[in-house]
């Protein structure tokens, strides 16, 4: 029993380039699945997930509007957080314009939807290379990855993308100008916005990995500090409203991400000078 098994480890440890296409084809096709599945949900639902969430940040009723008119209004600020009226109109300029967009809407649906499960597949891919250690490090990846993703998602939609949409329809050089957007660029300014701040919530388990393994380190992280907040503070100035309470909102947990990337980084170093210090001991 104990030679096979060791045998089929050593065959595991054997595998070709076209056995590793071969398995990361199973992957591919079951991660593939599953952002269907999750794509026929949004398909389903296509009445809420067009109307209330594609095009929600478009309308001046759109929670985040409403929270932070109702906030302003409660800390004496008055009307000072409402958001002003959305001055836009939805266009579609090509035959197939809007059952591309709906197209689009599914996969992305989809895709979000299964993103744990999605990356779950790609875990297990890569899994078999690891070490026991290193196993023992990334316990629980799948669950931070997954979580931070759907945060990111949250406040990308909640926070940035409604203030995005907000100043660029309001925005004009000239009172006969009008903002008439098409479909086509509204979803495509959304979409990075979203997913790529869903993306951007994963600095801190990025800059934990790299500091496993020696890329960055605590010192460097703090050094470039000012320059991060003050990036931060631009993108949070353009993107919101002239008031000093919106651009907080925006940048105090892209702020807070960074210092939790420091703290991770500086624990990793912490451990790494222990374990060090324990293998020398012994060796003494």
């Amino acid at each position: 029993m104990a030679l096979l098994k060791l045998k089929k480890e050593g065959e595991k440890a054997e595998m070709s380039f076209v056995d590793h296409l071969e398995v990361l084809r199973g992957h591919l096709f079951r991660s593939v699945l599953a952002i269907v599945v999750g794509g026929i949900i949004v398909a389903v639902k296509n009445d809420f997930f067009v109307k209330k969430v594609l095009m929600g940040p478009a309308h001046s009723d759109f929670p985040t509007y409403t929270w932070m008119c109702s906030i302003g209004r409660r800390i004496g600020l008055g009307d000072q957080l409402c958001a002003d009226q959305i001055n836009i109109q939805m266009q579609s300029t090509s035959v197939s314009g809007q059952f591309s967009m709906f197209f689009t809407v599914i996969v992305i649906g989809g895709l979000i939807i299964s993103f744990p499960y999605v990356f779950w597949e790609f875990w297990k891919f890569i899994r078999p290379a690891l070490t026991k250690k290193e196993l023992n490090t990334t316990r629980g990846v799948v669950f931070w990855v997954s979580l931070l993703f759907f945060m990111g998602v949250a406040f990308g939609y909640f926070v940035i993308a409604p203030y995005t949409v907000n100043f660029f329809a309001n925005f004009q050089l000239d009172e006969t100008i009008i903002n008439q957007w098409t479909i086509t660029s509204y979803v495509d300014t959304l979409v990075p916005l979203i997913l790529g701040t869903g993306l951007a919530f994963q600095l801190p388990l990025v800059m934990y990995f790299l500091a496993k393994i020696g890329i960055v380190t605590p010192d460097f992280l703090r050094g470039a500090r000012k320059y991060a907040i003050v990036i931060i503070i631009v993108v949070a100035g353009v993107i919101t409203p002239p008031d000093v309470i919106s651009q907080i909102i925006v940048s105090l947990p892209l702020l807070l991400l960074y210092e939790i990337s420091i703290w991770l980084s500086s624990r990793v170093v912490r451990e790494q000078a222990e374990a060090e210090a324990k293998e020398d001991a012994e060796w003494s």
